[in-house]
């Protein structure tokens, strides 16, 4: 495992405007490339927010008229020529956004990223707040956004499991951290459906105090799955965290995010996640859980760490 120096993640962020006044930001990971408009076929019975389709490199993309659907002045016919399509590589699907203006891709700390005021309230398109330039900036909550246009396919939320699988998960403390809500709902809703408890936070900073202090107090918790991109403690600095903190390093990390890149996984496994998952699936994510809790029972989650439980 490398020096958690390492891991204290920098990353590209794409600033775009979808007006003259709004700017929003979006990680350059999630981003496959930005091409300038070209015309689209419309498609009869689509979301109202989905401008019609392009042919891009022999690949036909929905593109989502981006100001439109977080409710925002729609992008007018005649405006259209001047604006950009960001495709983005989420949940195993190319998506196009059609926004009016590129303005440049920056370096930033994810420490320095803030979760939006609460105040806000539950339905905004927002993961997090930065300060650039003496602006504020919006980081784009692209799971909400598409979750609102392509709603999941029920069989996805729900998986079955044995009377024996529940039985074995229900004894395992397990812990979810997710900053996008959407996600938080498509994970309780996984557990919530197969009867099995758990707990939930929102960031990293969180996470990692609700694992010591439990740990601390006798009652660790024996799975952990969290998103990779968070602000101010990323899913990778947590994962490292957990690994290298004697009190919690037997526990079973999976690591999840929408993004597609083989980069994102093996970085995963490198700061010691024992699971990475690219796209939610309730199937998946269960039969994960399972694998976890039979190597936390084995006590083979990782090499020297003896089992805290003896079922």
């Amino acid at each position: 495992m490398r020096n958690g120096s390492q891991y204290q993640q920098s990353q590209g962020l794409l600033l775009f405007k979808i007006n003259e006044r709004q700017t929003f930001g979006l990680g350059t990971l999630k981003v496959k490339e930005i091409v300038p408009w070209q015309p689209l076929t419309s498609i009869p019975q689509s979301h109202a927010v989905v401008a019609g389709t392009a042919y891009i490199r022999g690949v036909t993309i929905s593109v989502i008229d981006l100001a439109a659907a977080i409710g925002y002045r729609p992008v007018s016919p005649a405006e259209m020529k001047d604006c950009f399509i960001i495709i983005t590589d989420c949940q195993r699907q190319n998506v196009g956004f059609l926004v009016r203006k590129i303005d440049r891709i920056i370096d930033y700390s994810w420490r320095n990223i803030s979760p939006p005021p609460s105040a806000a309230g539950r339905h905004i398109y927002s993961t997090g707040i930065i300060e650039y330039d003496k602006k504020l900036i919006q980081l784009l909550d692209i799971e909400m956004v598409l979750s609102t246009i392509f709603p999941a396919d029920e069989e996805a939320l729900h998986a079955d499991i044995s009377r024996e699988e529940q039985s074995r998960l229900r004894v395992h403390p397990i812990l979810l951290v997710d900053d996008s809500s959407v996600a938080r709902r498509q994970l309780a809703e996984a557990l919530n459906h197969v009867d099995v408890p758990f707990e939930v936070c929102s960031d990293g900073k969180q996470a990692l105090t609700l694992l010591t202090d439990a740990a601390a107090r006798g009652t660790p918790f024996d799975i952990l799955v969290s998103d990779i991109e968070m602000p101010g403690l990323d899913g990778y600095e947590l994962a490292f965290e957990v690994r290298n903190n004697s009190t919690t390093q037997g526990m079973y990390i999976i690591l999840h995010t929408s993004l597609s890149s083989e980069i994102s996984v093996d970085r995963a496994h490198q700061v010691g996640a024992n699971e990475a998952l690219t796209k939610f699936d309730a199937a998946e994510l269960i039969h994960a859980m399972l694998r976890g809790a039979e190597q936390v029972e084995r006590g083979d989650v990782i090499p020297g760490v003896e089992s805290r439980r003896q079922n």
